[in-house]
């Protein structure tokens, strides 16, 4: 149990310095990392992912409060796009993760890889949109958060990858993005929780203290260590090069990916 323990928090400290550091969003480095944890515990493979992205979800319900919270401290959460776009979000996310639940560990392996690959490319060329309209009315953010949700609960993120550029690409400022991004966070990572905890109920082949798809020993383990680390990722921000930093770890994502597409075939 004390092997188990260690390895979680270990997957916690990860994930906070690196989201400390490079901003980055949990699920980004949670859901490899619960993949490569449960394969050495042997957990089922056609249980794997579920878990891994259920999990995920789990611990950002926990994560996007503090930040949520320290972004609306200094005024940069927009709340007028948080109350249009939440319904959006709720539904999408909770609908796409009652569709993970029939998807094979393979096809979500594969999408994950597919959106590894894009998050990386995106990093090592530094792409930015350029802010060119305005936000669009009631149907559009319902929409916009819909996609968001499920996407998100495809992958097991908080969506900042994907409401971050939308929202900048809409004349947001980029640290009010942020900032919004990190409020938008909690009713995806809340409704894709209860999703993957209804959707793993009375499902066979999941590993002991596990909950539906949430793995509570990993829960605890990467929430409380999380929270210490992510602090120290932020001092280390201000004293190393962050821009190189990033480069490196998109190749670090792409080795990642490629190792889970060559674990496909």
């Amino acid at each position: 149990m004390w092997t188990v323990a260690l390895m979680y928090s270990l997957v916690g400290a990860v994930a906070g310095v690196l989201a400390g550091l490079l901003g980055i969003g949990g699920g980004l480095v949670i859901v490899p990392m619960l993949v490569f944890c449960f394969g050495l515990q042997g957990v089922s493979d056609d249980r794997i992912m579920h878990m891994a992205l259920g999990t995920s979800m789990a611990s950002i319900v926990f994560t996007a409060v503090s930040s949520a919270s320290a972004h609306h401290k200094r005024g940069g959460v927009e709340w007028v796009v948080v109350r249009r776009t939440v319904a959006g979000l709720l539904l999408g996310t909770f609908a796409g993760s009652c569709v993970v639940a029939l998807l094979s560990t393979g096809l979500l392996k594969g999408f994950f890889v597919v959106f590894l690959y894009y998050v990386a490319t995106q990093m090592i060329l530094g792409h930015k949109p350029k802010p060119s309209r305005s936000l669009p009315g009631p149907v559009g953010m319902f929409s916009a958060g819909g996609v968001i949700g499920l996407v998100s609960s495809w992958v097991g993120i908080g969506g900042g990858t994907l409401s971050v550029p939308f929202m900048v690409w809409h004349n947001v400022p980029l640290k009010s993005a942020i900032g919004t991004s990190a409020a938008l966070g909690f009713p995806i990572a809340v409704a894709g929780t209860l999703g993957y905890l209804y959707n793993g109920i009375g499902v066979a082949d999941r590993p002991e203290h596990s909950v539906g798809y949430v793995y509570l020993p990993a829960l605890a383990g990467i929430v409380v260590v999380s929270v210490l680390t992510a602090p120290l990722g932020v001092r280390l921000a201000h004293a190393l090069p962050v821009d190189k930093l990033k480069k490196i770890f998109a190749v670090l994502l792409y080795v990642v990916a490629t190792r889970m597409l060559v674990s496909l075939i």
